[in-house]
């Protein structure tokens, strides 16, 4: 708990308490900032207006509002910024070395984003942000304060580099020096007027590791990212169909992407965290991948309950694996897909699964699409299903489906 300021105690004592407090409760790096609109306003209001964010319509709700947090907590005069640790090591191996998901003697699998292991991180670090609230007022009881944890109308990155705790890399995420980028931020809204610490600078230099890395091309060049193209919003903010074009790069990923971080040069000084509230769960690192097709709504809810995979739904989640799966071309899916096809009762997944057989293709592949088409009702499957028989089949080749006008 804070001691109690005293008359003497100077603007700078204060903050320092609060960052010992902040330190106590588990949080990595602790600044400071003055609450005023965000240095990046400009920069937000132009990546909407080329519409990058996607169908992700909440970003673009009153872009100035999120831009000042003067505008979210009247009278606010300072941003207290802070970051939570959640590296965990190296993916899991088999017994030969080799990562999980590449060994050809094992199950296909899947992987998911590192900050996805564990449990989901809103409630928890939200809980230590509001401890950290209380121990403040217990300081300044009359201070007024909002904690936000990636979930409310704050530009957590930006805010982060201007209180100096990080600086915004070029694949827009923010790299702590000497520590890497493996953090979760959050922010704590005050009118408690507080000294800004200096922002951080940019140690990014000429490297372009990460733009070189990015699967899809999404980050378009330094410091400039189309979420639209992003395997992190195709598979866990996107809602429909994942682009033609795109699913071949997904490769295996079946919630989030890490790669822009993993070639990152200053994660080679990230330490793993011991924090249990992050300890990975068994299986969520790289699951196997044929028994989640069988996953309906019940059992997806109960298998990921309390982690940050049910933000992807199980519609979403479904559709990723059948895409992982149709990337991998494992001939032993065919069975599980053909099912998926004929019984799954969401069309996207039916869709999605119907791209898998076709990228796998083969008699097997070939026969359960033309006896799908058969009987699928949904017009959007049926597309699906005509692209997927064009792929076993080799480009030229058509299929008639029932309900295709004659030739």
């Amino acid at each position: 708990m804070l001691h109690r300021v005293q008359p003497s105690q100077t603007n700078a004592s204060t903050k320092e308490s609060i960052r010992r407090e902040a330190q106590a409760l588990g949080f990595g790096g602790v600044g400071f900032a003055r609450a005023d609109e965000s240095p990046h306003a400009g920069r937000l209001r132009a990546w909407l207006e080329a519409g990058r964010h996607g169908t992700m319509h909440w970003i673009a709700r009153d872009p100035g509002r999120r831009s000042d947090p003067r505008a979210v907590l009247s009278g606010a005069r300072t941003v207290i910024s802070v970051t939570v640790p959640y590296y965990r090591g190296d993916w899991p191996s088999e017994p030969n070395g080799a990562v999980a998901e590449r060994s050809p003697h094992a199950p296909s699998r899947g992987r998911i984003a590192r900050y996805a292991w564990g449990r989901d991180y809103h409630k928890r670090i939200r809980r230590r942000l509001r401890l950290l609230a209380k121990a403040i007022a217990s300081v300044c009881p009359e201070a007024r304060w909002l904690a936000y944890v990636d979930t409310g109308p704050v530009l957590d990155r930006s805010w982060a580099e201007r209180a100096g705790v990080g600086w915004i890399g070029k694949n827009t995420n923010v790299i702590v020096q000497g520590k890497g980028s493996w953090f979760f931020l959050g922010e704590l809204l005050t009118d408690l007027e507080l000294d800004p610490d200096p922002p951080a600078r940019n140690h990014c230099g000429t490297c372009a590791r990460c733009i070189a890395a990015c699967p899809t091309g999404a980050i378009l060049g330094p410091y400039e990212l189309d979420a639209r193209r992003c395997i992190s919003y195709l598979t866990i903010e996107h809602r429909g169909a994942i682009p033609l074009e795109l699913r071949p790069s997904i490769g295996t990923r079946i919630f989030g992407c890490d790669d822009c971080q993993e070639v990152c040069p200053w994660n080679r000084f990230a330490v793993p965290t011991s924090d249990p509230d992050f300890a990975e769960r068994p299986d969520q690192q790289t699951p196997e991948l044929i028994p989640l097709l069988r996953l309906d709504e019940e059992s997806f809810r109960t298998r990921y309950r309390g982690t940050a995979i049910l933000r992807a739904k199980r519609s979403g989640f479904v559709r990723n694996v059948a895409v992982a799966l149709g990337n991998l071309r494992d001939r032993r899916s065919v069975g599980p897909l053909t099912r998926t096809l004929n019984r799954d009762p969401d069309p996207l997944v039916r869709g999605h699964a119907a791209w898998a057989l076709g990228r796998i293709g083969g008699t097997a592949s070939r026969a359960a699409l033309q006896e799908a088409a058969t009987h699928e009702s949904s017009e959007e499957v049926l597309v699906e299903i005509r692209s997927a028989l064009e792929s076993c089949e080799g480009a030229g080749a058509t299929h008639r489906i029932e309900g295709d006008p004659e030739p």
